[in-house]
């Protein structure tokens, strides 16, 4: 009778160890599944904020480009007009056809 009921007492033993290891193994599971997901949105968020970044310099670039071309044209006028090949006069009616035209 004893005996009955030390193996009695294993069997349920070895099915809670059982049970527990497999509630252990799906616990572990699902936090490796949210450490993962968390580390997925962790690098989407870097490489969001990468490309912003990349955007931002890149539209700084085109503008600070313009603004030399802008410059380059507005001396060339000036080198122009100073040495006599045009007038201003000529210049003004650029100006006005290319206001016209946009």
């Amino acid at each position: 009778m004893a005996k009955d009921g030390v193996v009695a007492a294993a069997e349920k033993t070895k099915a809670g160890v059982g049970e527990a290891a497999s509630k252990t193994k799906d616990g572990v599971f699902y936090v490796g599944n949210k450490t993962m997901e968390g580390v997925v949105t962790g690098v989407n968020t870097v490489a969001q904020k990468s490309n912003e970044q990349a955007n931002v310099v890149a539209d700084s670039a085109v503008t600070g480009a313009n603004e030399v071309a802008a410059a380059a044209v507005e001396e060339v006028e000036n080198a122009a007009m100073a040495s006599g090949f045009v007038s201003t006069a000529d210049l003004q009616k650029t100006g006005a056809a290319e206001q016209t035209a946009q």
